[in-house]
């Protein structure tokens, strides 16, 4: 039995690369948005794209970046990404897809690439067509530019939750500053101020031709409980279709049983798992 060996992506390869992303344009949305971006040159990229398959007949693609992200790829692909990344030091972050295939890859990875820091193996994957049924917070708005200082502890905050780390803890947040900013640049940052303070906050992470992916959904703690969270959300969902993409999406674990109701009530629909390894 031949073995069809991994390869890198070029630029020449692009058409072949956009149509397997196009049959997945919620799970592979973040390495869609950049390859519409950066291209598949991997100095512009800032990653590489991993391809399996004959070179007539890409079959599954993984993102090698910050982030490592299997897209479409089947049990041979995962066996051949594990087999060549496993002889890398691992410089990802995290390991982020549909489960199926992120779980598959950290079973082959775990002993070169382990420990890690935290396994989330059952992360629903929602999305939406359809403006919500719930009124939206009028309150909710795009962030402006002069806003940035004041979204930026509610970011942290976020970010420490959900991840487990500060953002501060790497380069003093210079990074993650950097990367708030140019959502707030972009119009893709969303906020609730009351006397000042941000009690609720979204963004779109990532934006594809075919959907806009919601991250970074957060309510201040004194907040919680009150009720604010869906009409937020709708807020957001509703510009979000409205002027950016066709679909709205997002994950979320599954033991977030408040945020999953929030979305539910917003009209998201499952649509699939992701899983999460974190270092």
């Amino acid at each position: 039995m031949l073995t069809v060996p991994v390869r890198q992506l070029g630029e020449s390869e692009r058409r072949a690369v956009e149509r397997l992303l196009d049959l997945d344009p919620f799970a592979g949305a973040q390495v869609a948005e950049r390859i519409a971006a950066r291209g598949l040159s991997w100095w512009r990229a800032e990653g590489r794209i991993l391809g399996y398959g004959a070179r007539r007949n890409l079959e599954s693609l993984c993102w090698l970046g910050g982030n490592l992200t299997p897209v479409l790829a089947t049990e041979p692909a995962i066996s051949a990404f594990a087999d060549l990344l496993a002889g890398e030091e691992r410089l990802c972050s995290s390991i982020v897809g549909r489960a199926d295939a992120v779980l598959g890859l950290w079973d082959r990875l775990s002993d070169a690439w382990g420990p890690a820091r935290d396994v989330r193996p059952n992360q629903p994957l929602l999305a939406t067509d359809t403006l919500p049924a719930v009124p939206a917070d009028p309150e909710v708005r795009q962030v402006r530019a002069g806003e940035v200082d004041r979204l930026f502890p509610a970011s942290v905050a976020m970010y420490t939750e959900e991840v487990g780390v500060s953002p501060l803890a790497e380069d003093a947040g210079r990074s993650y500053r950097r990367r708030v900013n140019d959502l707030v640049r972009a119009g893709r940052a969303y906020a609730r101020f009351v006397d000042g303070k941000v009690v609720f906050k979204a963004e779109l992470a990532v934006v594809t031709k075919r959907t806009a992916q919601v991250q970074g959904v957060w309510v201040a703690p004194e907040w919680r409980g009150r009720g604010m969270a869906t009409a937020a959300m709708a807020a957001v969902v509703r510009d979000a279709l409205l002027r950016v993409a066709p679909t709205v999406s997002l994950y979320v674990n599954d033991f977030n049983l408040p945020a999953r109701r929030v979305y539910e009530r917003c009209g998201f629909q499952p649509i699939g798992t992701l899983a999460t390894v974190l270092f």
